[in-house]
C-alpha cells in the first residue's frame, strides 16, 4: 500500500475541510425554494408564523448572510436591511442564485488565519454571539439555513406541494430507495 505525499494531494482549505457539503447543501436549498406557488406568498400557517414569501424569500438571501460573515467581523442586527420584495418566485430564485454564486466565491477564498479569528454578532452594539468565523458559518449560516429549509418544506406540505428529498426520502421523492432497490417510485 502506498500512501500520497503531501505535495500530491491538494492543500487543505477552509471551505474543502469544514465545509465539503456547501455546494449540496445549497442544491438542497434551491430544489426546496424552487416549489414556492406564485400566488401563496401572503400564505402562512399560523398568525404567528412567517408568511409563505417572507419565509422562501428569507431562506433565499440566507446566503448573504454568509457572505457577510465572511467579509466583515462583525454584524449589528439592529442595522438590519428590509428584505428585499420579490415579484415572483423566478426573481426569488434568480436572487438566490447570484447571492449562492458568490458565498461560494469568497467561501474560496477564505484563509486558515481568517476562518480562527472572531466573529460577532451584536444587537444594537451589544454582543449576541462571538466565536471563531468558522463555527460561525457552521452555526450561523449553514445551521440557520437547514432551520429555514425543513420549515418551509413543512409549508409545502401544508399546501399539498411535493416536498423534495434534502438528506435523504420524502413522501414524495425517494431517490435513496429507488437506487437501493431499483424499483421506480
Amino acid at each position: 500500500m502506498t500512501t500520497a505525499s503531501a505535495s500530491q494531494t491538494p492543500a487543505s482549505t477552509p471551505a474543502t475541510s469544514l465545509y465539503p457539503d456547501v455546494d449540496s447543501e445549497l442544491s438542497a436549498t434551491r430544489r426546496v425554494i424552487e416549489r414556492v406557488p406564485d400566488g401563496k406568498d401572503e400564505w402562512r400557517p399560523h398568525p404567528k408564523s412567517r408568511s409563505l414569501g417572507e419565509l422562501a424569500t428569507h431562506l433565499a438571501q440566507l446566503p448573504g448572510f454568509g457572505i457577510v460573515q465572511l467579509t466583515t467581523d462583525e454584524y449589528d442586527g439592529a442595522n438590519r436591511r428590509p428584505s428585499p420584495q420579490v415579484a415572483n418566485n423566478a426573481e426569488r430564485l434568480k436572487m438566490f442564485d447570484q447571492v449562492s454564486a458568490e458565498f461560494k466565491r469568497q467561501l474560496r477564498e477564505l484563509t486558515w488565519e481568517r476562518a480562527n479569528q472572531p466573529w460577532s454578532l451584536k444587537i444594537k452594539g451589544k454582543t449576541i454571539i462571538q466565536s471563531p468565523r468558522a463555527q460561525i458559518l457552521r452555526t450561523v449560516y449553514f445551521m440557520h439555513s437547514a432551520h429555514h429549509r425543513a420549515q418551509l418544506g413543512v409549508y409545502l406540505r401544508l399546501l399539498d406541494i411535493p416536498v423534495p428529498a434534502v438528506y435523504g426520502d420524502s413522501a414524495d421523492e425517494m431517490p435513496v430507495i429507488a437506487q437501493a432497490d431499483g424499483a421506480p417510485r
